[in-house]
């Protein structure tokens, strides 16, 4: 049966019941994977200088042995290094972002190994950046980033979304990680070419519930889509959004959880009645 999860649902800062009964809506949904410290936790300012990165990891850490606590299998959210460097803003002008790079991926390291050691078992790394047109130096340190990280003992989802993969679609399918999530409410056409360039031992995930609108997803269009990943992908077929719900009204966010679960369930019927 394809998983049902999710990137991303509405976040309410330290109420810690509040939270527990957002994650509780989403497993009531028939979301089997919750998304965990799904909200911003880097200030995007760069200093040119020795001072530390702005990395608030420790929100993300608590939530995840709340979720333990509670029973809940559940996803870690983390902004990928690439898109933090490629959104931040530089006070200086001249200052080439990825010379960066060395010293953040420790931090990035660090924080995967504890999310291991608290008994993570996949982390989703947002590089939505591989959705725009990137330079040559960037695509080749999307490949160096990712070699290092994959040391860490937990598996690696990366979640791109508001766009399609274009030109960066063998670089992303590619990557040494887990899984990959694509975004094929706006970019539909990119499904075929990864359904034939990904991995064998790759998850796929894809987002075909449209969590930007309101209006209810057409499920049997979907569903006709994604037969052909099914057939071909089985247990390594993910359905979620096809972005983060983080900004949605909750209501929206349930009613598109909800969707994805019957999804789900519609391509188990399907694989039965085969």
């Amino acid at each position: 049966m394809a998983l049902a999860h999710n990137l991303g649902f509405p976040h309410i800062g330290g109420d810690r019941e509040l939270r527990a009964r957002h994650w509780q809506v989403q497993k009531d949904a028939g979301i089997e994977l919750l998304p965990v410290g799904d909200f911003a936790q880097h200030d995007y300012a760069l200093n040119t200088g020795e001072q530390p990165f702005a990395l608030n990891w420790e929100p993300l850490f608590e939530e995840v042995e709340q979720a333990n606590a509670l029973g809940h299998a559940v996803k870690p959210v983390v902004v990928g290094p690439l898109t933090y460097l490629w959104q931040a803003q530089a006070r200086n002008a001249d200052f080439d972002k990825l010379d960066l790079l060395d010293r953040l991926l420790p931090l990035y390291d660090h924080v995967l190994n504890r999310l291991a050691a608290l008994g993570v078992e996949w982390v989703q790394i947002d590089e939505p950046v591989l959705a725009h047109e990137l330079p040559q130096d960037w695509k080749n340190a999307f490949e160096r980033v990712y070699n290092i990280l994959q040391r860490a003992p937990l598996k690696k989802l990366i979640a791109t979304y508001a766009g399609g993969l274009d030109g960066n679609l063998g670089l992303a399918a590619n990557l040494p990680v887990d899984g990959l999530h694509i975004d094929l409410v706006q970019a539909p056409e990119q499904y075929q070419a990864i359904l034939d360039r990904l991995p064998a031992y790759k998850v796929l995930s894809l987002g075909l519930v449209d969590g930007r609108d309101a209006a209810p997803c057409n499920l049997d269009n979907a569903l006709g889509l994604l037969q052909e990943a099914h057939e071909r992908l089985g247990e390594r077929l993910w359905l979620a959004p096809a972005c983060s719900l983080a900004y949605s009204p909750v209501e929206v966010a349930v009613q598109k959880c909800q969707e994805v679960a019957a999804l789900a369930a519609s391509l188990e019927q399907y694989r039965v009645a085969a």
